[in-house]
């Protein structure tokens, strides 16, 4: 039985695709395993031509790294910043996403318009005024001044909001017939709907406050409210020329990450798509 030429086509087609997707994917991820081969390799395999593929399971760099250092200070004080601002970046979003979605009054795309504005703003601009209001505040050196100038994400606001718009109208007539009110309707239909774009937008998030460096650097000098880059730069600086305690390092401060993506990749895919439940 023959195959139709239209249904080869497609299927070299697909094949393609998963070629030229899975040579991104081992392009992205090589560097990430090139860190993790120096981690745990031998001294005398560090700096060998060809390269060292495969690990010498040496974990003394990272029985070394971990007792350099009160990683699980480090981790508990990144962890706190991270989900602290990805609450109330979240609530945030959903409530200024929501007004200009479902609430109408004059001016609101001038509103919309502003608000997406701020992207274009680069964040080096607002070092200094951040700090001032900070120090007004008497939050420097606190945990709270390396999440409070993140509560608001444009990015939330942004993809919330387009998420809002594609929901059929007749939820809302719906929910306002059986005298739902606003936050009523918010809270159990239109939150749970967007319940994959919250997921995106809580890891862009995460992501952004678990890579921060630059602030918490400016904004903090005790070590107790530093988080993890801040020691990976510290460890930088001492050991500069130990590249496998150093990639250990890297590689501590970033599998969460990786492991976090892999668990969560599916609601992110359906986020970006905006379409998940979402029919007449």
């Amino acid at each position: 039985m023959s195959t139709a030429p239209g249904s080869s086509r497609r299927l070299m087609l697909k094949g393609s695709r998963a070629v030229i997707s899975l040579a991104i994917a081992l392009a992205f991820l090589f560097p990430l395993y090139i860190a993790f081969i120096t981690s745990m390799d031998t001294a005398a395999h560090v700096f060998v031509y060809p390269p060292h593929l495969t690990p010498d399971f040496n974990f003394h760099p990272y029985v070394r790294v971990w007792h350099m250092g009160r990683w699980m200070m480090y981790f508990r004080n990144t962890v706190f910043i991270a989900f602290t601002t990805i609450a109330i970046a979240l609530a945030t979003s959903v409530l200024a996403a929501y007004a200009l979605s479902f609430f109408q009054f004059k001016g609101r795309n001038v509103v919309f318009m502003l608000v997406l504005l701020v992207l274009m703003v680069p964040s080096e601009a607002l070092l200094i005024p951040n700090y001032v209001i900070l120090h007004e505040m008497n939050l420097l050196n606190t945990l709270w001044a390396q999440i409070l100038p993140f509560g608001g994400s444009v990015y939330g606001v942004f993809l919330l909001r387009q998420f809002f718009l594609s929901m059929p109208e007749a939820y809302w007539d719906a929910a306002r017939i059986d005298g739902a009110s606003h936050l009523r309707f918010l809270w159990s239909i239109a939150l749970p709907q967007a319940k994959s774009v919250l997921f995106t937008i809580a890891l862009y998030i995460f992501i952004g406050s678990w890579n921060s460096f630059q602030w918490p650097l400016i904004v903090t000098v005790s070590h107790n409210v530093q988080p993890l880059e801040v020691e990976v730069s510290r460890l930088m600086l001492a050991h500069s020329v130990d590249w496998r305690r150093l990639s250990a390092a890297g590689i501590m401060t970033t599998m969460p990450l990786v492991i976090l993506f892999l668990f969560i990749q599916r609601h992110i895919i359906r986020g970006v798509s905006r379409g998940e439940g979402i029919n007449e």
